[in-house]
């Protein structure tokens, strides 16, 4: 991830498909000779990309619909609280299921490759995988911090190891800025999500989300 201007960096470019030793390989950077195929190409506005993104998560719009019923799904196998895994969706990549990062994190959730495998994820574009992926993560990174928030997304930033290693949340300034992203789009989405009837509006606030 790098850091940068005031709004958020936009990158142009293509995700590619290619099959090596049976496995099937996403990247934005295809490795010479692999034969790799374009699936398709990308404008990515990435919020992690920039430290200042331009946007107010205190007020910007809130998606309570797209993916319901993955999402709930998930949080129902793995025992992660829905509203967590929207706020690491919007946080992540604003509810765009192509969205590649530069460092080649894919998808919803944002996996990268050696994340989705460790989950089973096979088809890091198809939502249901990725959500599914992704939650796991969740879990898995909640057991290991007891349940503390702020180090569940301070390892899903930066990796379980970085927080170990400082005992807390890691002093990056863009794993500060995310955790505390993560809180405010928490916060917003459980007061949403426990006022909402059963059928909701796509969006919830003053501005919503693009791009990531």
């Amino acid at each position: 991830m790098a850091t940068g201007d005031a709004k958020p960096k936009v990158s142009r470019g293509a995700v590619y498909r290619f099959t090596r030793g049976g496995v099937t390989h996403y990247t934005n950077r295809p490795p010479a000779g692999s034969g790799a195929k374009v699936l398709f190409t990308y404008i990515e506005t990435c919020f992690a990309c920039s430290l200042s993104p331009g946007l107010d998560f205190n007020s910007v719009g809130l998606n309570l619909t797209a993916y319901a019923s993955e999402i709930s799904g998930a949080a129902a196998r793995h025992g992660v609280e829905e509203a967590l895994v929207r706020a690491v969706i919007h946080a992540e990549s604003a509810f765009n299921p192509n969205a590649v990062s530069r460092a080649g994190a894919q998808g919803l959730m944002q996996l990268m490759p050696a994340t989705a495998t460790r989950f089973g994820v096979t088809e890091p574009f198809t939502p249901q995988q990725n959500i599914d992926g992704g939650v796991q993560y969740l879990a898995w990174l909640s057991q290991r911090f007891g349940g503390d928030l702020k180090r569940i997304a301070a390892g899903y930033n930066a990796g379980e190891g970085a927080v170990d290693r400082y005992g807390g949340v890691p002093p990056y300034q863009e794993t500060i800025v995310y955790v505390d992203r993560v809180g405010i789009l928490l916060e917003r989405y459980r007061k949403e999500l426990a006022a909402a009837p059963a059928s909701v509006p796509a969006t919830v606030g003053a501005t919503a989300s693009t791009g990531s």
